[in-house]
């Protein structure tokens, strides 16, 4: 018998990958709403992690490989791990805190990055200091985009698991959610 729901999740994974391959204003991606939700949704932790970073890997095959962008791969493992404190409780509160956290760690991680690897800064305390000075104008644009991207993919799963009962989650001991 196939399985709707885990279809339909990956199915959410890959089309948010999809959606970097629009145009867009920088930093405004599905980076990090696809973290979240596949550690918030895919119950297989090892599906948690291989669904978006795969998803994210397809999507840079066709927009181009970047330097460091183990970092940005990084930055994606930890937004899955903060999905998994969304498994229980998915509340729009919880979700949008989430989204928020992730934009933070996804700026602190990746712009240390930048000045730990790079060479656009000196590796002292200033060239750290101006490393993320400079990219605060950013900051906004990873925030604005993390919460609609967070919003589209948890409220559209939470619309789609209402007009379909095959996507609910099954109750323990229940094998079919209809």
């Amino acid at each position: 018998m196939l399985k709707l729901r885990p279809l339909a999740l990956l199915g959410v994974v890959v089309a948010a990958a999809a959606l970097r391959l629009a145009p867009h204003p920088p930093n405004v991606s599905p980076i990090a709403a696809m973290g979240l939700f596949g550690g918030a949704y895919l119950t297989n932790r090892a599906a948690g992690f291989l669904a978006p970073l795969g998803a994210l890997l397809l999507s840079d095959v066709v927009l181009g490989f970047y330097p460091h962008m183990e970092i940005v791969y990084g930055a994606l493992a930890l937004a899955v791990c903060m999905g998994w404190l969304l498994r229980r409780d998915r509340s729009p509160l919880r979700v949008a805190g989430a989204a928020l956290a992730s934009s933070v760690v996804f700026f602190l991680v990746t712009n240390f990055g930048v000045w730990a690897l790079g060479t656009l800064y000196p590796r002292t305390l200033e060239g750290l200091a101006a490393c993320y000075t400079a990219a605060i104008p950013f900051f906004q644009n990873t925030v604005g985009g993390d919460l609609f991207f967070t919003g589209l993919l948890f409220g559209g799963f939470a619309l789609a698991e209402r007009l379909a009962p095959a996507l609910r989650e099954a109750p323990v001991g229940h094998p079919n959610p209809a």
